[in-house]
């Protein structure tokens, strides 16, 4: 059984931070919808705190977000857009989109909708058939592993890393083509084991940069001090502690940490500790009161001004969400 204790990560025993957060990934599916759509046909998506995710059961088409170009989609391929951005699925590049909520809904199941497109003429062309998906993840949308990866991953382009990509591609798109009885469900867990599989590699990808989240958490020193500070956000951890866990000078250790992660120790300290908070607040309820305490901020009113500055709004609004 693994051991993934406290003790055992500040110590630089078991798996690394990056494993373990790996391991322990979850995404959740909040809808998905398989949708028919006839040509001509045009969908925005609008931007969104879950992860959005397509596949192209058949047919085709072309996809595009306000920082890039308009990019061509085939039978077989996925995209996963991890922090849920503002972006445009279409036929062809110059159709005027409709919003996603406008399109006819018939739900199948829990969480799980027939889509029909937008009303058109027929034009004696096969529909395209996509598999579409909101998904949130276990993390929060502030950590640096969803930060670091970029608006779209396409699966065909991460296939080589993780074999795993292609055989589930296959798998999705033998069921849109059989189209049997529960084919929805089968879809929605695949497209949950794809999704993960597509960050994996990725990760697995981004591990040869010098610098950066990933590069940190691989590094044996520096990667023991990130351990440490995610396995215990409680403690008020200094300078000198952390450079104790990394076992050099504070000098040696701030100069390479801020070098590396690209932010100071004590601002990479702050954040995971108003992650932490913002789980306590939103999931488990806890009263701001108690965080700030716990945290080991003298004041509600100091806790809540760290709190806004890094998250970017108040405590309040994190219990209200």
């Amino acid at each position: 059984m693994l051991d993934f204790s406290s003790e055992r990560l500040r110590s630089g025993e078991g798996p690394d931070l990056l494993t373990r957060i790996l391991l322990d990934l979850r995404l959740d599916g909040v809808e998905y919808g398989r949708c028919v759509m006839q040509a001509p046909w045009a969908v925005a998506f609008p931007a969104q705190r879950s992860a959005r995710f397509h596949f192209v059961g058949s047919g085709g088409a072309w996809l595009r977000s306000p920082t890039t170009d308009w990019l061509q989609l085939h039978a077989g391929d996925a995209v996963l857009l991890p922090r849920g951005s503002l972006h445009v699925l279409a036929s062809a590049p110059d159709v005027p989109p409709v919003e996603i909520d406008s399109l006819s809904r018939v739900a199948v199941a829990d969480n799980i909708y027939l889509v029909g497109g937008p009303s058109a003429e027929p034009s004696g062309v096969p529909a395209d058939v996509m598999f579409c998906g909101a998904l949130r993840f276990n993390l929060d949308p502030l950590h640096p592993l969803i930060s670091m990866m970029p608006e779209l991953m396409l699966a065909r382009e991460l296939a080589a890393k993780d074999a795993t990509v292609p055989t589930l591609l296959d798998a999705m798109e033998r069921e849109v083509a059989l189209d049997r009885v529960g084919a929805c469900g089968i879809l929605a867990r695949l497209a949950d084991a794809l999704a993960a599989s597509i960050i994996r590699a990725w990760v697995e990808g981004s591990c040869g940069s010098t610098a950066g989240w990933v590069a940190a958490v691989r590094c044996p020193k520096i990667g023991k001090v990130v351990a440490a500070v995610h396995a215990d956000p409680e403690r008020d951890w200094t300078v000198p502690e952390l450079a104790d866990v990394m076992g050099v000078s504070r000098s040696t250790f701030a100069d390479a940490f801020t070098r590396t992660m690209g932010e100071s120790p004590a601002r990479y300290v702050a954040k995971v500790k108003m992650f932490q908070a913002r789980r306590w607040i939103a999931q488990d309820g806890m009263r701001i009161a108690v965080a700030a305490d716990r945290l080991g901020y003298e004041s509600e009113a100091s806790f809540s001004r760290a709190f806004k500055r890094i998250i970017g709004h108040a405590p309040s609004a994190a219990r209200a969400a």
